[in-house]
């Protein structure tokens, strides 16, 4: 079966490509299926935008589509930046500038806890769908840690393991992070 993910952005393929890749005969990106469309994410909670990238896509494609939308919620921030992580700063994809922003607010708090949200939707060009939400808890660092990952994995600790994501191997990152424990439901729901 043929899977379109509802993403062009490199990392999340990789990441879900390791994950699904034994369960699908291929996956393919919107880019590599040929596919030019954004969808407007303008959902008040990650599942339905997640919802709402897989049903465009799989009714674009005639194939089945995977969409996730994901994010950073801090507790003393009364969880943002939420779904608005990939532009917090104000510009979307602009990784430095949303690390700098929520390290400017975070600056006087002490309550640093946060976790990854992922919501994860599967659709059928025939309208079934299956979900699933993956999470990953830690706390905001002071300061940026680590070199791999993307977003705001170099200023994500996770205590248990005493590093950031950013400080992980790809592949001990996919191991826990929240995009794998969102993947890992849906395997299950299949």
């Amino acid at each position: 079966m043929k899977l379109i993910l509802a993403s062009n952005n490199e990392h999340k393929l990789i990441e879900i490509r390791q994950i699904l890749g034994a369960h699908f005969g291929e996956i393919l990106s919107m880019r590599e299926a040929g596919i030019e469309h954004e969808t407007v994410e303008d959902g008040s909670t990650f599942m339905e935008n997640a919802l709402k990238k897989a049903r465009e896509v799989a009714e674009i494609s005639g194939c089945c589509a995977l969409a996730d939308d994901s994010g950073l919620c801090v507790d003393a921030l009364d969880g943002a930046p939420g779904i608005y992580s990939a532009r917090f700063a104000g510009e979307h994809g602009d990784d430095e500038a949303n690390r700098q922003r929520l390290l400017e607010l975070m600056r006087d708090k002490t309550d640093r806890g946060a976790h990854f949200t992922c919501a994860m939707a599967l659709v059928w060009p025939d309208g079934r769908t299956v979900t699933a939400e993956g999470y990953v808890y830690g706390e905001i660092t002071r300061e940026k840690r680590g070199s791999n990952g993307f977003g705001y994995d170099p200023l994500f600790l996770i205590p248990e393991l005493g590093c950031t994501t950013a400080e992980m191997e790809p592949e001990a990152k996919n191991a826990v992070s929240h995009r794998a424990a969102a993947l890992h439901a849906l395997v299950k729901k299949l």
